[in-house]
């Protein structure tokens, strides 16, 4: 009897309601995903940086959110949040500042690194606005990649 292996090109997309625990379902099925198909060693960081596109989307937009996981190389791995504010976030049209923290937050701050974050740890990040002529949807997506076999927090990589 043959075995079935798990296509080598994937992608998965979970449509998440404006909800305080979305970031938690969204870690879940992130986790489940990279777990399947061999790619554990990125889900620490990936969790991590879901999380804090995912809190976002819930605290800064009033409406639902969604993400989409999807192997983009072998090694290579795309997270996208989409949500439905069209505004990309100043952050993220800007070179890394490793010092600076994020726009306008305090050395001492507990909020405003999330962004700062994902820049930092991930391949590769950007942004996107969506508009409802392409999909029905305003609003727009935020992603990042990670890596295999890269560790995540050496800035310098």
């Amino acid at each position: 009897m043959a075995t079935v292996s798990p296509p080598q090109n994937w992608a998965y997309t979970l449509q998440l309601p404006r909800s305080p625990g979305a970031p938690r379902i969204a870690r879940v099925i992130l986790r489940a995903a990279l777990d399947h198909h061999g790619m554990e060693e990125l889900t620490e960081v990936a969790e991590l940086l879901t999380s804090e596109l995912v809190t976002n989307a819930y605290q800064h937009t009033d409406g639902p959110s969604s993400v989409r996981v999807r192997r983009v190389r072998e090694d290579r791995v795309r997270v996208s949040v989409w949500d439905t504010d069209p505004v990309i976030p100043a952050s993220f049209d800007r070179p890394v500042d490793v010092f600076g923290g994020g726009p306008g937050a305090a050395p001492d701050a507990e909020a405003g690194r999330g962004l700062l974050l994902v820049r930092l740890c991930a391949a590769n990040w950007g942004g996107h606005p969506i508009g409802a002529e392409l999909f029905g949807l305003d609003g727009k997506a935020l992603w990042f990649e990670l890596v295999t076999g890269r560790d995540a927090f050496d800035v310098a990589a």
